[in-house]
């Protein structure tokens, strides 16, 4: 039989005293925990093992010897053979290794590893139990030194008690008023508002600030990493923030913002009307259908017209809409962003309504043409079935049929000539759009405690240990090393992102090509309720 003992490097120079720890369920394992120096007394000891639960044997330091032996390590000299696992109890002890969920209990089942890590981390009332105070019982763990360094940690978590609570409960009130208010509840503002990036990312900070704020203790690892990503994503998006007002207010760049935003609307406006005016002669030297591209260019002019009209009424105040837009900055840079996607939108929505006109127009011409060609082959489809069955056309059906069809086949090029020039534009906006959205969702989801403790602290997120040898030497146990290998950074990426509310849909590359075939729209949101991982 081998009995495998780990022994907390802390305890090698310990004096003589009593070894507390537990033995592993179905292995030949013995985790050790502290040790309890002599002289003490044995009903204190009893008590405090009793409280801690765990089991306590002989130990004898020999100095003489150069090696301290145990009860075990002596009966592994007679028969059984002894391995002593040497193991870093700090770092076992806030390590946590993975996979995490869903949590494994501690059974025979269990592997020996994983065993010892989770008996050390649930022995925390074991190295917790002396913080303050000299207790009748001295031992010897990872926290008997510099305990007096954990009370500034404790102050802190008793001080942010009262500063979650009353976060919390402003952010009840908040949004209590604002559910309440009779106004956002019609629907055109509840509908514009759950489109609205901004307002999206608002409501989804303000979620976040809910869960950091509750006073709440997280009950396991994946919870408390949840609201230190959380924590530290909301910092940084603050900071970023700060950083982007100062930016735009230190040498009066909104001014010039605002000074350059009306004649770049002039100058995309002239070119939309130079393109327009291309479209309406022989575009490439194609023959288009006269009437019907007259028709399409004068009413898309007439749109554009409308438009330049409105940015230049709006002229005058467009200097304090973007200084207000800039000192929205202040709740984060995420919200700024999304606020910049939302005028994107407003400022193009001309183009978005020449895609919708263009996009429905020949969507018409396609389902019109597959229909009528149903008819020539004698077919037509059933809307309560959702499928092709046969049906018997008489000559005047047929008659009308084929004389559709061809007036449809002749005006399907002119239409989507329209309808691919405006797509290509509206595709180049909602790119900008989404490139501005995906920046929102790494910084959202971009879990950065995670990292930061891969970095500094790389033993709190162990993916596996590996073992190497200390002394071998024939007669005596073997003593080996057991070092935390850590998680690897896109491991960690992986598992510790959070989950955001994106505005953006995921289609495949199929689908987006058969929606702009067929003339689909593509709306490039999604509601907010609905979770992307």
């Amino acid at each position: 039989m081998v009995l495998k003992i780990f022994f907390p490097q802390c305890c090698n120079k310990a004096d003589s005293g009593l070894l507390v720890g537990h033995w592993l369920p179905g292995q030949d394992s013995a985790v050790v925990l502290a040790v309890i120096h002599y002289p003490f007394i044995p009903g204190q000891v009893k008590q405090y093992i009793h409280q801690v639960g765990c089991v306590g044997v002989g130990w004898k330091n020999e100095e003489a010897g150069g090696e301290g032996k145990t009860k075990e390590e002596k009966t592994g000299e007679e028969g059984d053979k002894v391995i002593f696992v040497h193991y870093e109890q700090r770092k076992v002890m806030l390590s946590q290794l993975h996979p995490t969920d869903p949590p494994v209990p501690l059974t025979q089942s269990t592997s020996e590893l994983r065993q010892v890590f989770g008996t050390v981390s649930q022995s925390e009332s074991l190295f917790f139990l002396d913080k303050y105070d000299d207790s009748p019982v001295k031992l010897t763990h990872w926290q008997s030194e510099g305990r007096e360094g954990s009370i500034i940690v404790e102050l802190m978590k008793q001080a942010s008690t009262p500063v979650c609570l009353l976060t919390a409960w402003i952010l009840v009130v908040c949004s209590l008023s604002v559910s309440v208010s009779r106004i956002l509840n019609v629907f055109p503002l509840r509908f514009i508002s759950s489109k609205l990036c901004s307002c999206v990312q608002l409501s989804y900070r303000t979620e976040h600030l809910q869960t950091v704020s509750s006073p709440t203790r997280a009950t396991s690892h994946t919870d408390y990493m949840r609201k230190a990503n959380i924590f530290m994503s909301f910092l940084l998006d603050v900071t970023l923030g700060l950083l982007l007002i100062y930016w735009l207010y230190r040498e009066n760049r909104v001014g010039q913002l605002a000074n350059a935003l009306l004649p770049a609307a002039d100058r995309v406006a002239k070119e939309l009307e130079e393109l327009l005016q291309w479209l309406m002669g022989a575009p490439a030297g194609l023959k288009m259908n006269r009437a019907l591209d007259q028709v399409l260019g004068r009413f898309f002019l007439y749109h554009i017209h409308l438009w330049i009209s409105y940015i230049h009424l709006m002229s005058p105040f467009i200097e304090m809409i973007l200084w207000y837009v800039g000192l929205s900055a202040c709740l984060g840079l995420t919200f700024a962003l999304s606020l910049l996607s939302d005028i994107i939108a407003l400022l193009t929505f001309h183009i978005y309504c020449f895609y919708v006109y263009g996009a429905r127009l020949y969507c018409l011409k396609v389902y019109g043409l597959t229909s009528l060609w149903r008819l020539f082959r004698g077919r037509k489809w059933n809307v309560l079935r959702q499928r092709v069955d046969s049906c018997s056309y008489d000559m005047d059906q047929l008659f009308i049929g084929t004389l559709l069809f061809t007036i449809l086949l002749f005006l399907l090029p002119t239409t989507a000539l329209y309808y691919l020039v405006f797509t290509l534009l509206r595709m180049v906006v909602v790119m900008v759009q989404g490139v501005l959205q995906l920046t929102v969702d790494f910084i959202n989801s971009f879990p950065l405690f995670a990292l930061g403790l891969r970095v500094f602290r790389s033993y709190t997120l162990a993916e596996g240990v590996k073992f190497s040898v200390l002394c071998e030497e024939p007669g005596t146990p073997l003593h080996l090393m057991m070092d935390i290998n850590p998680l690897k950074f896109s491991s960690v990426v992986q598992t510790y992102r959070t989950a955001t509310y994106s505005c953006y849909p995921k289609d495949s590359w199929l689908a987006l090509c058969k929606k702009l075939f067929l003339g689909e729209l593509i709306y490039p949101w999604r509601h907010k309720t609905t979770k992307i991982d």
